[in-house]
């Protein structure tokens, strides 16, 4: 049976909110930059999910979500939604991950993210690449190095 998550693709003034991943031994992707979100809970839809995890996350709610797609694989089926991010950075408190940053397309799609709190860049999830491809096809862009 595959698992389902539900991901936020955050945008604030053209820029994409990214959440680095915990280094633990364990998780999925660990040290990875990734889309705030996470798994369905029973009984759960994938708005549901994704309003809890923001709220558990990031300690946000969100005024609008839309669904944008759908990725399944045998492993799991992944809901991305898009929504406009209407408070500044500094008024989310990261609750769940080592960082967060407001990045730029151009620099999301060089395939590395620079860390403030870690002083480094740090590869993207497939996750977010996911995203990162979509994004590009709607803007008609050229897939980037990712």
């Amino acid at each position: 049976m595959s698992v389902e998550v539900a991901l936020a693709m955050l945008e604030r003034n053209g820029r994409w909110l990214l959440q680095l991943r915990d280094d633990i031994e364990g998780i999925v992707h660990p040290g990875t930059w990734a889309l705030f979100g996470g798994h369905l809970e029973p009984g759960e839809s994938p708005e549901e999910a994704l309003r809890r995890e923001l709220v558990e996350e990031i300690s946000w709610q969100a005024n609008a979500v839309s669904f944008w797609f759908e990725h399944r694989d045998p492993q799991r089926i992944a809901h991305f939604f898009r929504s406009q991010l209407d408070v500044p950075l500094a008024e989310l408190e990261l609750l769940e991950g080592q960082d967060m940053v407001l990045a730029e397309l151009a620099e999301i799609r060089s395939g590395k993210v620079w860390s403030p709190k870690c002083g480094e860049s740090r590869s993207l999830a497939p996750s977010l690449k996911l995203a990162v491809a979509a994004l590009e096809r709607e803007l008609g862009l050229a897939p980037g190095v990712y």
